[in-house]
């Protein structure tokens, strides 16, 4: 990318938006974050790629402003990648050690592969497999068994699954706009990165990322991660259920969630309300600021049931000692840290992107908005480019957004030799069509 093997771009391919980011790995191994472009996301809904042509043409506007801004070419991205079909699973495997005198590293890693080959639904692909901790010879809690000596070496790893069909929509996506795609990287380990400390993870801590689509959870304890959710409710349910509570267009629904909204309706005014235009012809709307609190308490307490209830399924409600860090853009609506806890009796902070950053930080890294953005950037600081992306098997780039890239050196050059080749043998051309037009061989009869 731009012949500076430090630069590092990323797509967050949401349901409401999609933004373009760039960043640069310092020496320090902190990200300089040099720019970030968001376009709205047409196409995907509850993060799942539904119509190609639109996400697609979403995509090439935020990579065309994003190259604009910073005056590069991208060639390579990573990609977040999330939606109701991410589900996740715990494994345990073994292998014995030949040798039986110390556990190497390919050992470990031998254990480590062996997940990639467990069975799984037809349909499906495992995307991430994340060691937890290992048994050394029934000696459990082992976090790192190399160097050790034993017998039986077993492992217990949390894998992710993907929808192979979800998968292939968003590599076709990126080929299309004429990009390398490196990795896939699932979005609320990439939000993890943006928004938590270390010390949040060894001493138990859940991350709920409320998109627009979807409400990501991720659940640490020990310094691992233990568990991985995606509920297909996020904050658009919450602006339908205004929509039709209140009788009022769809963007009008969300201006009154962003401006007006609360979480708790014991919290809102009585007294105070809100005059909505009415269409043509009819009279304005006037809509109290409690009647809209309950109509947005009652969605927002069905999210954190569901995310409660992955919580316990996780094992590790007794475990969280740091409690809920709420990030995504649903993070900023009023008063939801105080309903969320109480509802599940946790402490709640909001969690900002911006920790991990240096240098200039632009203003969007200040909120929650863009966590799974600068994840994803993070996230791939620690990972190897690989191409993931089989050309074959997705066809060739579109040659109108080809056209529209920076590098067209090539094609002027080869428009002039065209335009040459034209002019100067335009009586040649026509001379060597009328002889071949008399020049037939017999044909045997």
């Amino acid at each position: 990318m731009n012949n500076e093997p430090n630069l590092i771009a990323a797509i967050d391919i949401g349901t409401t938006k999609i933004v373009a980011i760039v960043g640069r790995k310092m020496d320090n191994g902190k990200l300089q974050l040099l720019g970030m472009e968001q376009v709205p996301s047409i196409g995907v809904k509850r993060g799942v790629v539904l119509n190609i042509d639109e996400t697609v043409a979403s995509i090439k506007q935020a990579i065309s402003r994003i190259e604009d801004k910073l005056d590069i070419r991208l060639t390579d991205v990573y990609v977040g990648i999330a939606g109701q079909h991410i589900k996740s699973l715990r494994n345990r495997g073994y292998r014995f050690i030949e040798s039986g005198l110390e556990i190497t590293q390919e050992d470990v890693d031998n254990l480590f592969d062996d997940n990639y080959k467990i069975p799984v639904e037809a349909g499906e692909k495992i995307m991430h497999v994340i060691p937890q901790d290992y048994i050394v010879d029934n000696e459990m809690g082992v976090k790192n068994p190399v160097g050790m000596s034993g017998r039986r070496l077993e492992g217990n790893f949390h894998i992710v699954l993907g929808r192979i069909a979800s998968v292939k929509n968003i590599e076709k996506c990126i080929r299309r706009v004429a990009l390398q795609l490196n990795d896939l990287i699932l979005e609320p380990l990439a939000s993890s990165k943006s928004v938590l400390t270390e010390e949040e993870k060894e001493a138990g801590v859940v991350l709920v990322d409320i998109g627009g689509g979807t409400t990501d959870v991720a659940v640490f304890y020990d310094g691992i991660i233990r568990h991985t959710a995606v509920i297909p409710f996020g904050g658009n349910v919450v602006t339908s259920d205004i929509k039709e509570g209140c009788s009022v267009l769809y963007k009008q629904a969300e201006s009154l969630k962003v401006q007006f909204g609360s979480a708790m309706g014991d919290m809102a005014r009585e007294d105070m309300v809100v005059t909505i235009p009415g269409m043509s012809g009819w009279e304005p709307k006037e809509i109290s600021f409690k009647s809209l609190a309950y109509i947005i308490q009652a969605r927002m307490e069905e999210i954190i049931d569901y995310v409660m209830y992955q919580i316990e399924n996780s094992g590790c409600y007794d475990k969280v000692g740091a409690g809920i860090v709420l990030t995504g853009g649903g993070a900023l609506l009023k008063n939801l840290p105080q309903l969320i806890k109480y509802r599940t009796g946790l402490d709640v902070r909001i969690g900002l992107p911006d920790m991990c950053l240096v240098g200039d930080v632009p203003a969007e890294a200040h909120l929650p908005n863009y966590s799974t953005s600068i994840g994803l950037v993070l996230s791939a600081m620690e990972r190897p480019k690989r191409a993931i992306v089989e050309p074959e098997l997705f066809g060739e780039v579109e040659p109108k957004w080809e056209d529209q890239r920076r590098n067209s050196v090539k094609r002027e050059k080869t428009k002039k030799e065209k335009s040459i080749y034209k002019t100067g043998n335009l009586f040649s051309g026509i001379k060597n069509g009328l002889v071949n037009i008399f020049d037939e061989k017999d044909v045997e009869m």
